[in-house]
């Protein structure tokens, strides 16, 4: 079983009419199954592509599910509710992203927007660095597939007490990773007070990193069954699941970007987003991957002072805490009816230039969208050109104006009012 990306153009479309060419223009087979989805440059007709796909033979995982998840399928928000007011803030893996893009550099920005909003619902992206997750107390930690699902009003998401983890570990050939791994979680339990167990794993997926045409982080996976099988022969015993397994990642990777600031990519990201994917897809499970060190020598690496955005990485030896704290209380994926769900969204935030299932579904339901301009990344899109309602797309300078903008929404202040020059009052005949 395997997982890869596909690159391809499709004519500009909205939500309904992406599956339709996705199949086409990638030549899918009857055991492919599109799991991430991301728009890397939007033209004047078109929409260059890439798509993140698991593959499995005639009698594999893919082809022996009853129902299949779809990615594009899209449910719009039925009513627009105003009891609560709820963000979602995303921040895409592996888009070389200025704030939010190396380790856990969002936090910030997360407890900021926080602020402003009764719920805040975010990606491990976000607020994963390391030993450090600063997620704020009115903040839900969500994997970034779950949450699209979420935002295209398949599933709700339900708040927990707690959760019971299990965190699978590549049984390496050095003890003392091992150990480190086991450490960690003895860390975790003790001052989280997290219920959480680990089991090693003999045959593991096999990850390596690549970097898509357009620069982005991927990766391809194989051998996906083998974390799989373990996962779901422990569904019944486990509400979410921590990952810590090998990338391999030439050692070379390390230096250019931590010390000599060579890769402008976080580079193992894209790979573990696909890999939470696929296992949040196929299984319906929170879950989170922290990359495993593959041998001692990593360790050993000197980088001098490195950008800060990047310290939390070259502080850790198992990168393991942020998870496990964030799926200590990330919520259960629930029906559309049974939780927090797409009807309960107020807005979403977004770095300028991306466009993903999130951007499209939100667009589609007439959520507004804030795209903030300083938080450049390597997409090459123009949110102007696709089709918003009036008032759909609101562009920022930075996080601070958008927390100041979430504060007129969440007041019930038209934005209009509070900028100047304010405009005639529209007459309608």
């Amino acid at each position: 079983m395997k997982v890869y990306e596909k690159e391809f153009t499709i004519p500009q479309k909205n939500l309904w009419g992406i599956q339709e060419y996705v199949c086409l223009y990638t030549k899918m087979t009857d055991y492919e199954l599109p799991i991430r989805f991301v728009v890397t440059e939007n033209k004047d007709n078109s929409y260059s592509c890439e798509v993140g796909v698991i593959k499995s033979h005639s009698k594999g995982w893919v082809s022996s599910i009853a129902d299949p998840p779809n990615i594009f399928y899209h449910s719009k928000k039925k009513i627009r509710k105003q009891d609560t007011f709820n963000v979602a803030l995303l921040i895409p893996t592996g888009i070389g992203a200025e704030i939010g893009g190396h380790a856990g550099d969002g936090n910030p920005v997360a407890k900021l927007l926080a602020a402003s909003c009764d719920t805040l619902i975010t990606h491990p992206n976000v607020v994963n660095a390391s030993e450090i997750n600063e997620l704020p107390n009115n903040g839900l930690y969500v994997e970034g597939s779950i949450l699209t699902r979420m935002l295209l009003g398949q599933i709700g998401l339900r708040k927990v007490i707690n959760n019971r983890i299990l965190v699978l570990v590549d049984k390496h050939r050095d003890e003392i990773i091992n150990d480190m791994v086991v450490n960690a979680v003895s860390a975790a339990r003790a001052t989280l007070g997290v219920e959480c167990d680990v089991t090693f794993l003999d045959e593991t997926a096999k990850g390596s990193v690549e970097f898509s045409p357009s620069g982005r982080a991927a990766g391809k996976i194989d051998n996906l069954e083998n974390i799989l099988n373990v996962i779901k022969t422990n569904k019944s015993n486990y509400d979410a699941f921590a990952l810590s397994t090998i990338i391999d990642v030439p050692v070379n990777f390390y230096k250019d970007y931590f010390e000599h600031n060579k890769i402008d990519v976080n580079p193992w990201g894209g790979y573990e987003a696909m890999l939470t994917h696929s296992i949040a897809e196929l299984l319906n499970v929170p879950c989170a991957h922290a990359p495993m060190m593959s041998n001692l020598q990593i360790k050993d690496l000197e980088y001098g002072i490195v950008d800060p955005r990047k310290a939390p990485e070259v502080l850790s030896t198992t990168w393991l805490y942020c998870i496990i704290k964030g799926l200590h209380k990330s919520p259960q994926i629930v029906s559309r009816e049974d939780g927090i769900n797409i009807d309960d969204i107020s807005c979403l935030i977004i770095p300028d230039g991306c466009i993903g299932l999130p951007t499209l579904a939100c667009m589609e339901s007439k959520i507004p969208i804030i795209a903030v301009k300083e938080n450049k990344n390597i997409m090459k899109n123009d949110l102007t050109k696709l089709p918003f309602s009036r008032g759909g797309l609101i562009r920022v300078n930075n996080y601070l104006e958008a927390a100041g903008v979430l504060q007129a929404m969440r007041k019930g202040i038209s934005l209009e009012s509070v900028q100047r020059p304010i405009e005639k009052t529209r007459i309608i005949l």
